[in-house]
């Protein structure tokens, strides 16, 4: 079996805390734009309401305020109408920049909905190592390219997150051939547990 100068070693470990740094600074950010976009959605309900109300007194009071517009000036109804439209392109103009909040903020929920169905689906993973005892954690389980898996009485460490079986074996390819991993090869994993170990070819 080929052995890792300590010096990579620490690299990986560098590597893979700068990862889980930055896969935790996007977890937050998911958070912050998940709560956003539910305070989005209570403002959208509001407005909406507001609009309707709004809409529906403007036209209770235009109908009932009708027969006594007669007496108003013609200057008095171009201003009464100024008012209107203006109050109505605020309206519009509020809820124009809501819909492009909610546009940004889908695309955050689409990618956290992607992140929760890939954990459901089978994938591939190349695991390079396996400890009899698990005294340090090699990885955050939110890490996304990363497994830790028991399997009894081992606990294994994969590398990448594949959809195809085809993508883990090129990763495969390469750390056998430039990392010197001889002993790597490509397993399936779903929720979390691996189901078998695949061809390496």
């Amino acid at each position: 079996m080929p052995f890792i100068e300590e010096s990579d070693l620490l690299e990986l470990h560098k590597d893979i805390d700068k990862a889980q740094i930055i896969n935790e600074r996007l977890l937050d950010q998911i958070k912050i734009k998940n709560k956003e976009l539910k305070s989005s959605k209570i403002q959208r309900n509001v407005l909406a309401g507001v609009t309707a109300l709004f809409l529906i007194g403007a036209l209770a009071i235009t109908s009932f305020t009708a027969g006594w517009r007669s007496s108003v000036s013609g200057t008095e109804q171009q201003i009464a109408g100024t008012v209107y439209i203006d109050s109505l392109d605020a309206i519009r103009t509020r809820i124009s920049n809501l819909k492009e909040q909610n546009e940004e903020l889908s695309l955050v929920k689409e990618f956290y909905l992607a992140k929760n169905f890939l954990a459901k689906e089978t994938v591939y993973s190349v695991q390079v190592k396996s400890f009899v005892d698990n005294n340090v954690a090699l990885a955050s389980e939110a890490l996304t390219n990363t497994l830790f898996v028991k399997t009894n009485p081992y606990y294994s460490y994969s590398v990448g997150t594949f959809e195809t079986l085809e993508e883990a074996q090129v990763l495969r390819k390469f750390l056998v051939e430039q990392a010197g991993l001889d002993d790597a090869f490509v397993a399936s994993y779903k929720e979390g547990k691996r189901l078998k170990i695949e061809d390496p070819y």
